[in-house]
């Protein structure tokens, strides 16, 4: 079957999928369905009918299947190890020490902030207290970044205040909102190397292996305090490398990666976030993943689909449950009671439950937003921003919180900042386009020459004038 060979779906949902006559995905499911399975965010756009409900039901029901599989059988299972969470004994960017708007990839390397009029800033898992070491930061966009050393005092503005130093693209250095003129200015291609030589008390970096001499000297008052590798971006991309691969640019002699640190000269980040990780056991009965419908009808469609995927799905069997208005709450807590794996709900039904503790969320992997663009218009993204907090973005077995945003345009201003706001690195699957029309509408130009055909004077407006009888966005 395509959809195992290619695709990598589990040979008993190809088998669900074949017999509803889906014999090739859609564009949309081609695109997003192997990105999910691979342990990614996604956010997603394309026409109504497009498959799209498929393209996140499919992934969202094999990895809950996996995730159940790997419980019963003792083991991680290999989502774990696609999406674990910061491992504090590597060098990598630390995702509990970082801005609000700032994306940290799978890897713990790649950064992204796509954030225009605001700076956002991370530092790493670990920082240096002595001898002489070096790490390199590629530019991936043409976005504005400053890279650096900072200390935990530190706002994560780099370069801003006194705990921190950093070397801009713009070709200025910056140390305490003192802006001065340094090196060269550096852009998309372009690598840079930092240095921090704590048995002198001096800071450099490097363009493209070109030294570019003395930066700072470290004030006295920070000469006993760990350094921590830092970077702050706005809308931009970077690649941090501590010496996990070939560095493209040999170090000065003298100076070594950060990754080769002895252990007598690191210590690692107190900002761990164990407070976002779960802690209950993998036993509990709450749902593996939470599907939000912003209408009783779209939840009830989505449900529908999940179960027909699901049909061979086996040992364990995935039990769902829809939680909506119009439905006596006695039955959905008799459900919720016995254990359920997959939730399809509407806000305000699934609001009552989660507030009153009926409805779990502390084993939750899978948070599908599904037409998010009419979740937002109708005022639930206070709601939104409730259930994701109560998501460990990490659990207990290492497993990362996965989101997926669907919405009919992910040009929405407020789609937009939602996913910098809950979303870890996504990537973005757009089929539609910005100024995209469906397929479904046809266009008809009457050119009009109101001077000398007058005929429109007469014309009954009720009469003449024909509605679609839909929204006009679906017209």
């Amino acid at each position: 079957s395509l959809w195992s060979t290619e695709m990598g779906v589990m040979p008993e949902i190809a088998q669900a999928i074949e017999e509803m006559g889906w014999l090739l995905p859609t564009d949309i499911q081609a695109e997003s369905i192997p990105l999910i399975l691979g342990g990614g965010d996604v956010l997603m756009a394309a026409e109504t009918g497009s498959g799209k409900t498929g393209a996140f039901s499919i992934p969202v029901i094999q990895i809950v299947f996996e995730t159940l599989k790997d419980q019963q059988e003792g083991k991680k299972g290999r989502a774990a190890v696609k999406t674990g969470g910061p491992v504090f004994n590597k060098w990598q960017m630390n995702p509990y020490d970082r801005s609000t708007a700032f994306a940290i990839g799978p890897d713990g390397l790649c950064c992204q902030s796509r954030e225009f009029k605001e700076w956002h800033g991370c530092r790493s898992t670990k920082a240096i207290t002595k001898g002489k070491y070096y790490y390199e930061v590629t530019c991936h966009d043409q976005g504005l970044c400053r890279i650096g050393w900072s200390t935990s005092q530190a706002s994560l503005d780099l370069g801003t205040d006194k705990y921190s130093f950093g070397f801009g693209g713009t070709g200025k250095k910056s140390h305490n909102k003192q802006f001065d003129s340094y090196g060269e200015e550096f852009t998309m291609h372009d690598t840079i190397g930092c240095y921090l030589d704590l048995d002198n008390g001096h800071m450099s970096f490097s363009k493209n292996g070109m030294d570019l001499g003395l930066a700072f000297d470290i004030p006295a008052h920070l000469k006993n305090q760990p350094f921590f590798a830092s970077c702050v971006l706005k809308n931009a991309e970077l690649k941090f490398n501590f010496g996990g691969e070939e560095f493209k640019n040999a170090p000065k002699t003298g100076f070594v990666a950060l990754q080769q640190a002895q252990d007598g000269h690191v210590v690692k980040s107190s900002q761990t976030g164990t407070a976002k990780m779960s802690e209950v056991k993998a036993s509990s009965s709450g749902p593996k993943a939470l599907i939000i419908e912003p209408s009783k009808e779209l939840a009830e469609q989505t449900l529908n689909n999940v179960n027909l995927c699901k049909k061979y799905v086996e040992n364990p069997k995935l039990r769902d449950l829809l939680i909506i208005g119009g439905v006596p709450a006695k039955d959905q807590l008799s459900t919720l009671e016995h254990g359920v794996d997959i939730v399809v709900g509407t806000p305000g039904r699934l609001d009552d439950l989660i507030s009153t503790g009926k409805l779990t969320l502390s084993q939750v992997r899978f948070l599908v937003l599904d037409e998010c663009d009419g979740l937002l218009t109708a005022g639930y993204t206070d709601f939104i921003m409730r259930v994701y907090n109560q998501i460990p973005q990490v659990t207990s077995d290492g497993k990362r919180l996965q989101v997926i945003v669907c919405s009919a345009t992910l040009h929405s201003f407020d789609v937009k900042k939602l996913s910098e706001r809950i979303m870890h690195f996504p990537t973005w699957v757009d089929l539609k386009g910005e100024d995209s029309v469906p397929e479904t509408v046809h266009h008809v130009v009457v050119p009009v020459n109101p001077k000398v055909d007058r005929s429109w004077e007469h014309l009954d407006r009720k009469k003449h004038i024909q509605r679609c009888g839909r929204r006009p966005s679906r017209c």
